[in-house]
């Protein structure tokens, strides 16, 4: 008696001979690519657009709504070119509550936070400066953080616990060095960055007689320091190459500010649906939860992210800069040691996403096709998944 396949791979090559009795050549052979064993059938969608000709070349339950995985931050990337534009940068300041004394501030600093992911205690030191530059050598309050920008709640809707700190540092419209302190994760980032500012004002010659704590800047107060962040362009590319959570998160926010302030993980999502809606991306079966894709309310459609590459591809001023932030099949990002060789190498363009129930990668082949693939497990095999992915997007990548 001959040995028996194991149940899940009969149902994968039952699948793949399904396909192979019907469809042109092409969809033929994306079909078998996806047909892996560990990897529900019916819990993966896929969807190929040609821009060339404006066809859809392949489908597969492509109004199914899926968990994204870190494929919900394309959304996040086209309503922020959409919004902010690719050169908009974030500032943090530095201003006086009190009076100017000669040499000698007598009141208190507010370093204030406007949501800015980079920053660090590299741009601490050239506030400090600039602060010293004024004419102060000497302040007798204290230094306050303020980070009412935005909310203070510290994580997103649906997050599991483990995903604070391990995912991302605690959200907050004022984090310096992504909140590490002291060798460690702060859970208060406003007053660690007030301490770490506080430091940065005595190296630079300037003598702090108060301590740090928080508050907010109600107005009214002298402007005595800025810095910028690196422009969103850059700011993008870090969050889309390195699936940066926190990033991500932080732009949500920023984006919620748009509609109102102190900017939320909700108002950011209205928002992006918003946005997304007004380039005429199907949004039926999607929910906006956060901008990471790690929450578990999350979900969305390959109708809805090739929607979203469609229009980043037809929008001549977001195009450059939403291509350029993608990973580089074989090259670099989260894609570095994926697909390395030809025809895929240097051709495949797209966002991967990986969470233990969602493995997904949608993006461009050879500036021609859109393409999206997700796919759906409890939880999902990330290397049969990430296997289909490949050698979907290899298929294309040899048209």
């Amino acid at each position: 008696m001959g040995r028996r396949l194991p149940i899940v791979l009969v149902a994968a090559l039952a699948v793949a001979a399904t396909a192979g009795a019907q469809g042109t050549p092409l969809e033929k052979r994306l079909q078998k690519a996806l047909a892996v064993p560990h990897v529900s059938q019916t819990r993966t969608a896929a969807l190929v657009y040609d821009l060339q000709t404006g066809t859809t070349l392949f489908s597969e339950h492509e109004a199914l709504s899926l968990a994204p995985a870190s494929n919900e931050k394309l959304a996040v990337t086209y309503a922020a070119l959409a919004g902010l534009g690719a050169q908009f940068r974030i500032s943090t300041d530095v201003v006086g509550r009190g009076e100017q004394d000669g040499s000698v501030w007598r009141g208190s600093l507010l370093l204030v936070g406007q949501g800015d992911p980079t920053l660090s205690s590299r741009s601490l030191t050239l506030l400090a400066r600039q602060v010293r530059a004024f004419g102060i050598t000497r302040v007798t309050g204290g230094v306050l953080g303020d980070e009412s920008f935005f909310d203070a709640r510290r994580t997103a809707p649906g997050w599991k616990s483990s995903f604070y700190v391990n995912e991302s540092p605690p959200l907050s419209a004022l984090t310096v060095d992504r909140a590490r302190y002291g060798g460690r994760i702060s859970r208060n980032p406003a007053l660690s960055a007030a301490l770490l500012f506080r430091s940065a004002l005595r190296r630079a010659g300037v003598y702090v007689v108060g301590g740090a704590g928080t508050g907010v800047d109600r107005g009214g107060n002298l402007p005595l320091a800025s810095i910028e962040s690196p422009p969103l362009a850059t700011i993008l590319r870090w969050m889309d190459r390195e699936s940066d959570n926190f990033t991500a998160e932080l732009l949500l926010k920023q984006l919620g500010t748009l509609l109102a302030t102190p900017g939320t993980t909700a108002s950011g999502a209205a928002y992006v649906a918003q946005v997304l809606t007004t380039a005429g991306v199907p949004l039926t079966g999607v929910r906006i939860a956060d901008g990471s894709g790690l929450s578990l309310l999350d979900r969305v459609t390959v109708r809805e992210l090739t929607g979203v590459l469609r229009a980043a591809w037809t929008d001549p001023d977001i195009r450059p800069v939403f291509f350029a932030a993608l990973p580089v099949a074989g090259l670099s990002g989260t894609l570095h040691d994926r697909m390395r060789r030809l025809p895929a190498r240097g051709n495949v363009v797209a966002k991967t996403g990986s969470t233990e129930q969602s493995s997904a990668l949608s993006g461009y082949v050879r500036r021609r096709y859109v393409f999206s693939v997700v796919q759906n497990g409890s939880p999902v095999s990330w290397t049969w998944a990430r296997r289909a992915q490949d050698r979907f997007a290899t298929v294309l990548a040899g048209q």
